[in-house]
């Protein structure tokens, strides 16, 4: 597989050509705009609700609405609520989710514009049973499977809807998982175990996605599977819908949205994407659309254009840090085994100096005028070459102001530099003097560009100088360091966004749990609101608030439950106990400013 077919060109946009997919009135893939869509939040058999949540996100610019129908009762109120929706002049299309019930999605198919099915779950088992399939034990579930698929293939070609093929890293089947791993090559397989059964069966009105929590995962899977529909051939051009699951909410879960989504954006990769917040949904569509606006107003290229000739300087399929020379800037180490830094401006430092003591892990690590970088544009073949010919490492970044991508920069720069130099990224050629500036748009740019570099092994430190606020920019720093899973430094949540399957108020719970908690540095919980969202979409986290039933959750270490059916009330408390059997609790403590800072200062 060659290392650029997961995108046309990793150096130069060009937006990956796909076929066109309808969701009712709205068309997905080809020509079309990459398109936003969310989810509402409400109980399915709550017909009013429904109605007025998907009114008001239509209203705020969502063009599909996604509604959960966990149960065939369920799927039958869709009936009602399209019926409502059509009555108040609302024509948006409706998404039926369905996850463990082929019939559920059987009598959805019957209502709405389009059908989601979770290949992991859907006539699948998730047991955590450990056992080897024999190639005929193989081949016998793929043929239950499609027993089972196939009615509902049949359906959607006769009423004209699509489906979506919408793989979750967390909830793979077991089957699947004792062939392929926890892996992305593992989701990868299991969409396209359902894409051949709907091919073989001449249906092609179907969407993939491929989505996780870990924005790394999230990346290398996409990438997986467009490189191989793209080895499949050209009429395995079907669209991609993008998304970051259980993303959290506030800043966060921006954060991790924006490197999972933008960074795929960026290469071209997806038709339509949600943005998952832990919020009221109509909040993730303003995010969503500045995240694609960008796109939008871009040519999509022509597919028959040359590709790059220059070599991609990391594996898009597994990420893996580009190896580099340990330095020591400002008295620090960087580069080598060393994590990756924080660096400031000397203005960002004096404007933070008189409270040092008091930010906790938001410290400055750096002073850029004092790091002795070699700021270099990377298509200056003489200014490179000088570099590698020194003998020692050098510090070395891109040149502000010069008309290349921030990505692209620095990949042409990996690609070019001799990996003994370590290499500050910057989430920004152009640093921002304007205070008024939308803080969103920068979120989502420094989230963008760092994080999609850092998620390619690229960077030994990073300076946010799109913000022009010195404590809003540190802290968006090492916000963005630890969404990209490079460096911990506070406790890490991963909370899924409500839908009607929810069976407790996801925000306020997630607030709660929050506010106990969020001194751990370097513990991971998840707090998921159903079973559907439960022990497998938790992944890796070391501990789990899962909803067992309603008013009742169930406490997981890992992916094992261990206390069930606590009342809600207790169950916070209940939480922060099992954290301490676990011997991963640890008292609130005082934070001073490291040793290291007072080199900082004096570097300078």
């Amino acid at each position: 597989m060659k290392c650029s077919s997961f995108c046309q060109d990793p150096f130069s946009y060009r937006r990956r050509l796909t076929r066109e997919v309808r969701v009712g009135k709205v068309g997905v893939g080809g020509l079309h705009p990459i398109r936003v869509q969310s989810m509402i939040t409400c109980d399915t058999m709550d017909t009013e609700t429904c109605i007025r949540q998907t009114t008001e996100l239509a209203a705020a610019g969502c063009e599909i609405v996604r509604i959960t129908a966990p149960t065939v009762k369920d799927a039958q109120n869709l009936r009602l609520i399209k019926k409502g929706l059509l009555e108040r002049g609302c024509d948006v299309p409706i998404v039926a989710d369905i996850h463990f019930k082929p019939e559920a999605a059987m009598e959805a198919a019957r209502w709405v514009e389009k059908v989601r099915i979770n290949p992991g779950n859907y006539a699948d088992s998730k047991k955590f049973a450990v056992k080897q399939y024999d190639d005929a034990q193989y081949m016998a579930e793929l043929g239950r499977i499609r027993e089972r698929f196939a009615p509902l293939v049949r359906l959607s070609r006769e009423r004209g809807i699509s489906l979506r093929i919408g793989t979750n890293h967390g909830s793979l089947s077991d089957r699947i998982m004792n062939r392929y791993g926890d892996t992305p090559l593992g989701m990868v397989e299991s969409a396209l175990e359902f894409a051949r059964i709907a091919r073989d069966l001449h249906f092609h009105d179907f969407i993939f996605s491929m989505k996780a929590s870990n924005p790394k995962v999230m990346i290398a899977a996409y990438r997986l599977l467009v490189a191989r529909l793209f080895e499949a051939g050209p009429d395995w051009n079907y669209p991609v819908h993008l998304g970051v699951t259980e993303a959290g909410d506030g800043e966060d879960g921006r954060i991790k949205s924006a490197i999972g989504i933008g960074s795929l954006l960026a290469d071209g990769i997806g038709d339509t994407v949600r943005v998952s917040l832990t919020e009221d949904s109509v909040h993730e569509i303003p995010v969503a659309q500045a995240l694609v606006a960008e796109y939008n107003q871009r040519s999509s290229g022509a597919s028959d254009r040359s590709r790059s000739k220059r070599v991609l300087p990391f594996d898009p399929f597994s990420y893996e840090r580009r190896a580099t020379t340990q330095i020591e800037v400002n008295g620090i180490g960087i580069g080598g085994e060393e994590t990756v830094r924080v660096l400031v401006r000397q203005q960002t430092f004096d404007g933070v100096a008189h409270k040092l003591s008091r930010m906790g892990d938001f410290q400055p690590e750096g002073v850029l005028e004092s790091a002795n970088l070699a700021a270099v544009d990377p298509r200056d073949s003489r200014a490179i070459a000088e570099i590698n010919c020194s003998k020692q490492a050098r510090f070395v970044t891109i040149k502000d102001r010069i008309d290349l991508p921030v990505i692209t920069a620095y990949r042409l720069l990996a690609a070019a530099l001799d990996p003994c130099h370590p290499i500050l990224l910057k989430d920004t050629l152009l640093p921002s003097s304007d205070p008024d500036r939308e803080f969103l748009a920068t979120l989502l740019e420094s989230a963008t560009n760092l994080g999609a570099l850092l998620c390619d092994g690229i960077g030994d430190a990073i300076l946010v100088q799109g913000e022009s606020s010195p404590s809003q920019s540190l802290r968006l720093a090492y916000n963005i360091l630890q969404a990209a899973g490079v460096r911990i430094f506070k406790t890490d949540y991963v909370a899924c966004p409500s839908c009607g399957r929810t069976l407790f108020d996801l925000q306020k719970t997630t607030a709660r749990v929050k506010t106990a908690t969020n001194h751990l540095k370097g513990v991971k919980i998840a707090i998921m609101g159903c079973i559907v969202n439960g022990p497998g979409e938790m992944a890796d986290a070391d501990f789990g608030y899962v909803g067992g039933a309603p008013g009742k959750v169930n406490l997981y270490v890992g992916k094992k439950p261990v206390k069930f059916n606590i009342p809600e009330a207790e169950a916070v408390d209940q939480l922060v106990d099992l954290i301490r059997e676990q011997g991963r609790w640890v008292d609130v403590i005082s934070q001073e400013a490291p040793a290291a800072l007072a080199r900082v200062t004096l570097a300078n």
